[in-house]
């Protein structure tokens, strides 16, 4: 409910209409049950006493056109924010006030939610970090997320909502941060021991400071590549800040498909055989119809030349009993 971003705004917002148009309903409600309470206590001389009273068409239309009229608005905004707000929706604008200029390329940032620590790769910078994270402001940012080994979630609460990291699949975020600071990120979903201490800092920074940042990560040395991963995806807690000033280029594919390691196949060259082999099963399946359908037909065709069709007369019992199948 603090929100530094543009689609955390918009949740923000959403959130509030949502609880008013509720409280819409709940206020009146509780308000009158302590009114009924009091209007009809014992001694009350001056409420009206109606024990026959069973039905009213004007209290019928406010108990049932109240709260119909509330969900069809909440019905229609969460059918529009659900599109609006889809995280895979690339953005169309930095704020309320300001639309994302045609042609402007987001911020690539790989995430990979490791036990217990997180993984940031920067493709198009060649960098990458544990456990700190930093974009510039108003800049349109891409996540691309992923697990290791167990499901997590990622989130920046002043960034945008929560989004799961899997093991072998990716999911994705589109967001903006549009003031500079530092915002807490986690993981929102148990996975383990370490969970409680599965944080990062998320930095919002000028472009500029944002630049100076890369080039300071960059100077200051460590690659990761397969075999430096390998070790890092080893469970440990409450790791410190760590950069790297290169990464390998295919190493967050590696990680997707499950396959840093030389030895392990890899999920989509696994999929991409069952394709090849299930294609080779079919045409091989209808190869052989072919010349099998031509024989039967040949048979066929021999022997009725060679051989009279017997029919069997309609008023026989046998025909007349028996069942269709």
């Amino acid at each position: 409910m603090s929100p530094s971003g543009d689609i955390a705004a918009q949740q923000s917002q959403l959130i509030v209409v949502s609880t008013l148009l509720m409280l819409l309903i709940v206020v009146p409600v509780l308000a009158l049950t302590v009114w009924f309470a009091w209007r009809y206590r014992k001694g009350n001389t001056k409420a009206t006493y109606t024990p026959d009273w069973d039905h009213s068409t004007q209290l019928e239309l406010v108990i049932w056109g109240a709260p119909l009229l509330i969900i069809i608005a909440l019905g229609l905004i969460t059918w529009i924010s659900t599109h609006k707000l889809d995280p895979y929706r690339p953005l169309d604008r930095l704020d309320a006030q300001r639309p994302i200029a045609a042609g402007t390329k987001p911020l690539i940032v790989q995430v990979v939610a490791l036990d217990w620590k997180w993984l940031f790769i920067y493709p198009e910078q060649g960098i990458a970090t544990i456990n700190e994270l930093v974009a510039p402001i108003d800049v349109p940012v891409r996540f691309q997320i992923t697990a290791s080994t167990v499901m997590n979630s990622f989130y920046v609460p002043a960034l945008a909502g929560q989004i799961y990291a899997m093991p072998g699949m990716q999911t994705t975020l589109n967001a903006v941060i549009n003031k500079v600071g530092q915002y807490e990120g986690f993981s929102a979903n148990y996975s383990g021991a370490g969970f409680s201490g599965m944080r990062f800092k998320f930095h919002g920074r000028t472009a500029a400071q944002f630049e100076q940042w890369v080039a300071q990560t960059k100077a200051g040395g460590g690659a990761l590549d397969r075999a430096g991963y390998l070790v890092l995806e080893q469970p440990s807690e409450r790791d410190p800040v760590r950069r790297y000033g290169t990464v390998a280029a295919d190493l967050y594919d590696a990680i997707v498909n499950r396959c840093v390691d030389l030895n392990a196949v890899c999920i989509k060259d696994m999929m991409a055989d069952d394709k090849a082999r299930a294609t080779d099963t079919h045409a091989h399946s209808a190869n052989l119809a072919a010349p099998r359908a031509g024989q039967v037909v040949a048979r066929l065709a021999n022997s009725t030349a060679s051989a009279e069709v017997c029919v069997t007369p309609l008023n026989s019992r046998k025909a007349q009993n028996a069942r269709p199948y």
